[in-house]
């Protein structure tokens, strides 16, 4: 990946060139707009929606080909009982995605989302983050650049998911070294963590944030040290996106601290993103705060794997068609306000 010897050198220079909205979409999504069959404003957040979409597209905003796109890694920390469910539940749940048996197929389907799965190295966990770091810093970029790969189908909105034993924990270890504040700020239950559970889980991210202290100003190294190979990932989809011009919609606790990652790299780094909801998992919403975001829905989920992000992927559809589709006062023969 790299040109330097240095593989986050590159991905540095990626953000200092990020490209900014479009102008004039803008311009003419306002323009078509104001000329709509309803009173101004009169569809609420929708309306922000289109004109999201047409700033990050640069045309009138369309959601022709919506992809997915589930990452999924295990972590060397799920060794230590952070999770309520064993390791080889990863594995599982991707045999159950691509078999199409999971709450998100179900979902794609109803909102004709396409649908890819990406198999993270399942048989190599990262290394144990109270023992060693995550990964090196090649392994960290390259995993990023091949989170870049889900580009290559060309879609016009990505929604990014995960699934990975273990990774609310690496999740709650980044926030805390991005954001600050106690650990018991940052982990919450995860898939259904009981006391004895929680307390190994706040353990770890203390022995992990220990261990790596004095590494943790350069968001790259949070990544690469306590984070996961899904994480990675995501973080690199997330940039390719903003540097083609596709939208993105994060999903839920997890997603959310890849896109973190490069927020505190540079605060309009996720201009172009969109957070579908706000996880029950109680940090959520106080990373979403910290970062100035406002989800979509609420809908107490928890579940990950991209789902979140579908359904609101479905109101984004809507809110494109709403501006594309509706006529205008002269085309309905309709007469405007006075």
């Amino acid at each position: 990946m790299s040109t330097t010897g240095l593989p986050f050198d590159d991905i540095r220079a990626l953000i200092r060139t990020m490209p900014g909205p479009d102008g004039g979409a803008i311009h003419a999504k306002r323009e078509r707009e104001a000329q709509l069959t309803k009173p101004a404003g009169a569809l609420g957040r929708l309306e922000d929606l289109s004109e999201w979409l047409a700033a990050w597209q640069g045309r009138a905003p369309a959601v022709n080909r919506p992809v997915v796109a589930i990452f999924a890694g295990n972590h060397g920390v799920a060794a230590k009982g952070v999770s309520a469910f064993p390791p080889e539940v990863t594995h599982q749940m991707v045999a159950n995605f691509t078999a199409g048996g999971a709450a998100i197929n179900q979902i794609c389907a109803a909102y004709d989302l396409g649908l890819k799965v990406f198999d993270l190295a399942l048989d190599l966990p990262t290394g144990d983050i109270t023992r060693e770091a995550a990964m090196d810093e090649r392994v960290c970029a390259a995993t990023m650049a091949f989170g870049m790969e889900v580009l290559a189908g060309e879609p016009d909105l990505l929604c990014i998911g995960e699934m990975g034993i273990g990774n609310t924990t690496v999740a709650a270890a980044i926030y805390a070294a991005l954001f600050g504040g106690s650990v018991q700020d940052w982990v919450g239950p995860g898939t259904g963590n009981d006391g004895p559970g929680m307390l190994r889980k706040t353990n770890a991210v203390e022995e992990a944030l220990a261990l790596h202290a004095g590494h943790l100003d350069d968001p790259l190294e949070v990544l690469r040290r306590l984070g996961g190979r899904e994480i990675a990932a995501m973080a690199g989809a997330i940039l390719a996106a903003r540097m083609q011009r596709v939208p993105v919609i994060v999903d839920g606790y997890v997603a959310t601290a890849a896109a973190a990652v490069l927020w505190a790299m540079d605060r309009a780094a996720l201009d172009h993103c969109l957070f579908g909801h706000v996880s029950a998992e109680p940090a959520h919403i106080k990373a979403l705060r910290h970062m100035d975001k406002v989800p979509l829905l609420a809908l107490g989920m928890r579940l990950g794997e991209g789902t979140g992000a579908a359904l609101a992927a479905g109101i984004v559809k809507a809110a494109a068609h709403c501006h594309t589709g509706m006529a205008t006062f002269g085309e309905a023969g309709v007469t405007d306000k006075a």
